[in-house]
């Protein structure tokens, strides 16, 4: 087969620390270029922990980590750690999240995201640069402000700066990533017309007013690859793009591929906790917009899209309503459609 034309990325989950250990392991020698480590149903430190001890080239990176559930200071011990474990691999990845698991899960503020972002990022980078040289630390800011006097980080720290990626949905966010973001993390569910119209131009946007070239860009795409059972990868890849149809911030997206009346019935069949039922809601041809899912060779051929809009590849397997086994399917996968 012939590989992508860009870097490909894999998503580091598993059901055991063992499983996350040996997927690490498994997608450096397969040649991936970064574990990204999603935060819902794990923590995304505590797998890259894992992944820093048991690699030694690959790339590492929290995806996402979500920015306002933790303090600054809380992020920047974690990612000097991380860097220090995996010798100078990591990224942090943040992402705001949407308003009501912020406020309703963790008990945190949400409103203004974009200016919360964008105060959290600059603290959260002071706090890096300074903590291993004995501070000040001091970043000011209206939402997140910052300053921690006489205190020194006495661990080594591989680099005094480390990346940040932001992840966006929407073209607000995506236009603060062009501004501040060493690079842009796409969301799974987005699409490469998406990326085109909304945010694609917004991150330029956002460069070209702060003075500056723009940030890497990595798209995402779930993906679900069986040579064995092509309609069972559909009907996967149709579970995790109806759990996402669910969510109301993403309606927009939904309603501009034509999808606006599908959602009411996809809400009340995800309800059901039925995965028949959900992926019959979602259905193959809103399946096959916002997922590639199939053969190795049709996911591939569908992946292909993004190697002339960005300039790495994400991919994910389907999360939602999926059984242990099928997940550990959906990883092998992955593995054996873009691996080398």
């Amino acid at each position: 087969m012939t590989p992508l034309a860009i870097p490909v990325d894999a998503q580091l989950s598993g059901e055991t620390p063992q499983e996350i250990v040996a997927f690490a392991v498994a997608a450096e020698a397969a040649g991936f270029a970064r574990l990204w480590a999603p935060e819902l149903t794990r923590s995304a430190m505590i797998p890259l922990a894992l992944a820093a001890a048991s690699t030694t080239r690959i790339e590492l990176a929290t995806g996402i980590a979500l920015a306002f559930t933790r303090s600054p200071f809380t992020l920047a011990l974690e990612m000097l750690d991380l860097d220090e474990l995996s010798e100078g691999r990591m990224a942090l990845g943040l992402g705001a999240g949407v308003k009501r698991l912020n406020e309703r899960w963790h008990g945190v503020a949400y409103d203004p995201p974009i200016r919360r972002m964008r105060e959290t990022v600059a603290a959260v980078r002071e706090l890096i640069r300074t903590m291993p040289e004995e501070g000040p630390s001091r970043a000011h800011g209206r939402i997140v402000d910052i300053e921690v006097a006489g205190y020194q980080r006495a661990f080594r720290a591989p680099r005094t700066a480390i990346p940040v990626w932001l992840a966006a949905v929407m073209p607000g966010m995506a236009g603060l990533c062009g501004e501040i973001a060493d690079g842009f993390l796409d969301h799974p569910v987005t699409t490469p017309r998406w990326l085109d119209e909304r945010l694609l131009p917004q991150i330029r946007a956002g460069a070209e007013r702060a003075g500056r070239e723009a940030p890497e860009i990595a798209a995402a795409l779930i993906c679900a690859v069986s040579a064995d059972d092509p309609d069972a990868a559909r009907r996967g890849a149709a579970c995790t793009v109806g759990f996402y149809a669910t969510v109301k911030t993403y309606a927009e997206l939904f309603a501009a591929h034509g999808f606006g009346e599908r959602i009411a019935p996809i809400r009340k069949a995800f309800l059901t906790r039925d995965p028949e039922r959900l992926a019959e809601a979602v259905g193959e041809d809103m399946t096959a917009v916002f997922a590639a899912a199939g053969t190795p060779d049709e996911v591939r051929q569908r992946a292909r899209v993004y190697e002339t809009r960005a300039d790495r590849l994400w991919v994910t397997p389907p999360h939602h309503l999926q059984s242990p086994a099928d997940s550990a399917r959906w990883q092998l996968g992955i593995l054996e459609a873009f691996g080398h």
